[in-house]
């Protein structure tokens, strides 16, 4: 392979990875506007932040897709958890916000 070939193919694979670095932040935005609203919704009605049965539910169902998507499940629980993590954050903030 010649050396601006190898550099075409390179940039052609980082075009792509920007392409879905940019796609998960808007993802990622319209995750955290969804679950923002659940935050007001679980505030007004006196709803616990964290629902630990949904968690489970949902981290046993993410690493169910990521086996099946060939990523590596324990990779896909991290990361999911980090995400329930600032969700719950959120919730918290959202209800003391609201008792105001």
């Amino acid at each position: 392979m010649t050396e601006p070939t190898v550099r075409e193919e390179l940039l052609g694979y980082r075009q792509s990875i920007d392409n879905i670095d940019a796609a998960l932040v808007h993802m990622l935005a319209e995750r955290f506007r969804c679950t923002q609203a659940v935050g007001v919704l679980k505030a007004r009605h006196k709803l616990p932040p964290a629902d630990p049965a949904r968690e489970e539910y949902q981290i046993e169902r993410l690493r169910r897709l990521a086996k099946d998507a060939r990523l590596d499940p324990d990779f896909a629980e991290k990361f999911l958890n980090f995400i329930i993590k600032e969700v719950i954050r959120h919730h918290e903030d959202i209800a003391a916000d609201l008792k105001v």
